[in-house]
């Protein structure tokens, strides 16, 4: 009984730290995210000052705390230098890309982050002037999740445009602002919460499946044979064989009894009770002490031989007790057939 004890207390644990990992961040879905970019550059007059522009990332969520992300972009700057007759406008297009790593302090629906991304980009300045550059970006922003496949977006960025050639106009260093959305794909993964555990538990403290007074989430003796006697933990103490009769003045064995016998069996066997068990054989008080006491030892002896016979892997153990342990006072026949009667009792532990 300890063994099939173990053995559940093992389940158990299995499927509560399987319950508890299942509580782990489980989303992983590849996502795009439509961005709106404002540049400011802080560089005097005559130099491209602040730009828009537009870029789209392609992510995907890698645990809980990191996405990486592939955003193509376009910015469109402008400036200006005063000369005689008027200012001349100068624009610039840059063409770029970079690859975003973001850390995430969060995964609720406000959703924090920092990120450092790095790429390069092709320049074009007025209409022909070309120019390559690096681009190197940190900075911090945030998502909010409206829907499982819908997050608002924004960032702000430092962004080191850092020129590779000799070309006009030099680097290009600012403050980038990004705000748009994120389109996650396919549905968010939920995770098994163990709320449901304390429910199983309330739910098992109100069943006694084996109708033997205890629990089922305490019995540690499940499927007790009806009318068995128990301990706290729910296992066998002694049962009354009701119904075992013996033909008048002998140990011979109704075919009732017989019946009785087959099903009492058939439990033992089913669910074995690893235990010695004691027959315990009782008449009544009709005839004298030591003839009701023979005769009792010969009517436990019947019972437990015609128990191995059915296959009852328990010792069993006869004994007969005569008239020493009434259950009632005798005023009637009923009352002496109360007190005829077979017990199995389970002996130690």
């Amino acid at each position: 009984m300890m063994k099939h004890t173990a053995v559940a207390v093992g389940l158990a644990a299995a499927v509560w730290g399987t319950a508890q990992a299942e509580e782990s961040f489980m989303d992983d879905r590849w996502y795009i995210a439509p961005v709106g970019e404002y540049t400011y550059t802080g560089r005097s007059p005559g130099y491209l000052q602040q730009g828009w522009g537009a870029g789209l990332g392609i992510g995907k969520i890698i645990n809980e705390y990191f996405n990486v992300e592939v955003r193509p972009f376009w910015t469109h700057y402008e400036g200006n230098v005063a000369k005689t007759g008027g200012p001349v406008d100068r624009q610039g297009d840059m063409y770029g890309g970079l690859v975003d790593v973001q850390y995430y302090f969060t995964r609720e629906a406000f959703q924090p982050y920092a990120v450092i991304a790095a790429g390069g980009s092709t320049w074009g300045f007025n209409g022909n002037n070309r120019s390559t550059r690096f681009i190197g970006e940190a900075g911090v922003g945030a998502n909010y999740e409206l829907t499982d496949n819908f997050l608002l977006r924004g960032d702000v960025r430092y962004r080191a445009n850092i020129q590779t050639d000799d070309n006009w106009p030099g680097d290009q260093h600012g403050l980038v602002v990004n705000v748009g959305f994120m389109v996650p794909f396919g549905d968010k993964p939920r995770p098994v919460t163990t709320a449901a555990a304390p429910a199983a538990e309330e739910s098992c403290a109100a069943r006694d499946s084996d109708g033997d007074g205890v629990n089922d989430c305490i019995d540690k003796c499940p499927g007790t044979m009806k009318g068995a006697k128990v301990d706290s933990d729910g296992c066998l103490i002694r049962i009354e064989l009701r119904g075992v009769n013996f033909k008048y003045d002998s140990a011979e064995l109704t075919e009732t009894a017989k019946q009785i016998l087959d099903e009492t069996a058939e439990s033992l066997i089913v669910f074995p009770e690893k235990r010695d068990i004691e027959v315990a054989g009782h008449t009544s008080t009709e005839g004298t002490n030591e003839y009701n006491m023979r005769l009792s030892i010969r009517r436990a002896h019947a019972v437990a031989d015609y128990l191995k016979m059915k296959g009852v892997p328990n010792r069993l153990y006869p004994k007969g007790y005569g008239e020493e342990y009434p259950l009632v006072e005798e005023h009637s026949e009923a009352d002496r057939a109360k007190n005829r009667r077979v017990e199995l009792i389970w002996m130690g532990d």
